[in-house]
């Protein structure tokens, strides 16, 4: 028996999000899937994040255990050979058997991206979210700054989230302009359900000049998810990687 960690791209466009739902496209059963095809094992994958409908990932992480004889790092040759096209899987290795990436210390990188034009463009439609509002990208990085370091998220957390505490750990926000794009880049220890997407919709209704960038300060300390902005569209966010912190692997 050995245990193998997947680092998967996919386009989420076309799925109900990363976890198995019954009758339902999924990231992890399509993995499940193709995983079969190859070991004729019922196995089933553990990711490291639960990416919601829509959403996309360059790096996110999932283990499964086989008896297969194939070597792990022969697998991602194999899965992308079964898997849909928007799906692959861009590293295979072997970890110890005590290795799981959702309980060990990570670093997770998401980016949230805004087509900001006079116009959509079609060639950015599954990936941005488009506005033609003009924001102020100044203010937006004044107001993400204050969300750095540890503190109660609970007012940019979804209401249905089940998590035992919203306390959470940013380590860098960056808002940055590249031609028609405004990109959100947030880095932290962990987040809670559509957390990153709550943060950016405030940010952008900041930018708007809908309310000032000190006012973050407010919705923090208020613990009330109707004090902070709406959820940005999932076509706009990237899970871009996650970092193993603890050298467990």
């Amino acid at each position: 028996m050995k245990r193998v960690l997947l680092k998967v791209a996919y386009d989420g466009t076309n799925y109900h999000g990363w976890q198995v739902q019954d009758g339902s496209a999924t990231i992890e059963s399509e993995l499940n899937r193709a995983i079969n095809e190859i070991t004729h094992e019922q196995i089933e994958v553990s990711g490291a994040s639960r990416t919601d409908a829509g959403v996309h990932a360059r790096g996110n992480l999932a283990v499964f255990d086989t008896n297969a004889r194939m070597p792990a790092e022969k697998f991602s040759y194999a899965l992308n050979t079964r898997l849909p096209e928007d799906i692959r899987v861009v590293e295979s290795s072997e970890v110890s058997m005590e290795f799981h990436p959702r309980f060990v210390d990570t670093e997770k990188t998401y980016m949230y991206r805004i087509c900001n034009a006079e116009f959509p463009d079609p060639l950015k439609r599954l990936y941005t979210f488009f506005s033609y509002t003009k924001y102020d990208v100044d203010k937006m990085q004044k107001a993400a700054e204050y969300l750095t370091g540890e503190h109660d998220f609970k007012s940019f957390a979804s209401i249905h989230t089940q998590a035992k505490t919203t306390v959470r750990e940013i380590t860098g926000i960056k808002v940055e302009r590249a031609d028609n794009e405004i990109q959100i880049t947030v880095k932290g220890y962990g987040f809670l359900y559509n957390m990153v997407r709550i943060i950016a919709g405030t940010l952008l209704e900041i930018g708007a000049g809908k309310y000032a960038p000190e006012s973050i300060k407010d919705i923090l300390e208020a613990c009330d998810r109707s004090k902070a902005g709406p959820t940005a569209p999932a076509q706009g966010l990237t899970l871009i990687e996650i970092k193993i912190l603890d050298g467990t692997v």
